[in-house]
């Protein structure tokens, strides 16, 4: 089907939705919004990936923008101020990058460049300047954006994302573990890593510096918000998984809900992709009851004080971008060359990934 994206390049298009993959209630019901600042945080970000040389300036000549790395930001964090939402981009496409150099690491058995990134990262996550200047331009890169995200609310929330991120780390060594034995995890298991590798609390973390509040544990903690963030990112994760199986099957990988459905539920190829695509949908269904829950919270919060107005309005802004989350997601997997696997020359190999072996030059 063919479904009108409102698309952020400079003369929109229609995306063709292949249908096993389209969801009509995103596409009804999940208006696309963009941060106003996006046309600059491309070219910003752009410049950010060439002045830490993330990527050869080639490749980010060349693929950069149909990545589409800030339209997924910019379609999420709507509310943010202009540095906020610059800061957030440059390290989600740090991120990328990151995802990047670990499958390389896997599929040149780079184990002993991986464990020595590993350590790296968990260091300059603690003390970010100290790193600014790394000779591994990945390390000097996430220090700079992880240095810039720390400026934007106290110390409490810095040491909360410190703290989920160095789960994630070590997330994703054990998929590192994972791959280069061949082992596949069961379902209930993929889906617990894969709440850590996705970064769910990452994600849900940067919703505070957006809205400018950070949010007293007793509201972060709150089912009331703390369930419709989680089937926010768990949405994500699943349709990520439905839209980047035939990239991770050509790639060997063992870390996709689809696969761990074949390996160890017995089913076909063709029934793990439906059972995906329930789970995805059962995700929209359960979010929209929970949103309205959240919002309510969210008039509760309000008590007529003043940090009561400012908590609320915080936790209105940051439901509203849960929501966003759903169609920027979607979108972006039908426009970003990320997934596009049948127009690249090798079905196993990025052509937008430096192949070479990185940071040990």
């Amino acid at each position: 089907m063919h479904a009108f994206s409102h698309s952020t390049t400079s003369t929109p298009t229609a995306v063709a939705v292949p249908p096993q993959l389209a969801l009509p209630v995103i596409e009804a019901e999940f208006p696309r919004q963009l941060h106003p600042f996006w046309p600059r945080l491309q070219e910003k970000t752009r410049l950010w990936l060439l002045e830490k040389r993330l990527m050869p300036a080639d490749k980010v000549r060349e693929y950069a923008d149909g990545l589409c790395y800030t339209d997924l930001m910019a379609g999420y964090y709507l509310g943010a101020s202009d540095e906020v939402i610059q800061a957030i981009c440059d390290y989600s496409a740090w991120f990328f990058v990151w995802d990047d150099r670990h499958d390389r690491d896997v599929v040149h058995a780079r184990s002993a460049d991986w464990r020595r990134l590993r350590f790296r990262l968990h260091t300059a996550l603690d003390a970010p300047l100290h790193h600014l200047h790394h000779p591994d331009t990945l390390v000097a890169g996430f220090a700079d954006s992880i240095a810039r995200l720390y400026t934007f609310l106290p110390g409490t929330w810095n040491r909360r994302f410190a703290r989920h991120f160095h789960e994630v780390i070590e997330a994703y060594d054990r998929e590192f573990r994972n791959r280069t034995s061949g082992y596949v995890p069961e379902v209930e298991e993929y889906l617990a890593l894969r709440r850590l590798t996705f970064a769910h609390w990452i994600w849900t973390d940067l919703l505070e510096p957006s809205a400018g509040t950070e949010l007293p544990d007793a509201v972060r903690k709150n089912p009331a918000y703390r369930r419709p963030a989680l089937l926010s990112q768990e949405f994500a994760a699943w349709y990520n998984d439905l839209c980047s199986l035939p990239k991770e099957i050509a790639g060997d990988e063992v870390h996709n809900l689809g696969i761990s459905l074949v390996t160890h539920e017995g089913m076909s190829l063709e029934q793990a992709v439906e059972e995906v695509r329930r789970r995805v949908e059962e995700c929209i269904r359960e979010f929209l009851v929970a949103e309205r829950a959240a919002l309510r919270f969210a008039e509760e919060l309000d008590d007529g004080t003043v940090q009561g107005k400012e908590i609320g309005a915080a936790v209105t802004a940051c439901v509203g971008n849960m929501r966003n989350w759903f169609s920027s997601v979607y979108w972006f997997h039908h426009e970003s060359g990320r997934y596009m696997v049948d127009s690249w020359d090798d079905r196993s190999t990025p052509p937008y990934v430096n192949n070479e072996a990185a940071g040990e030059k």
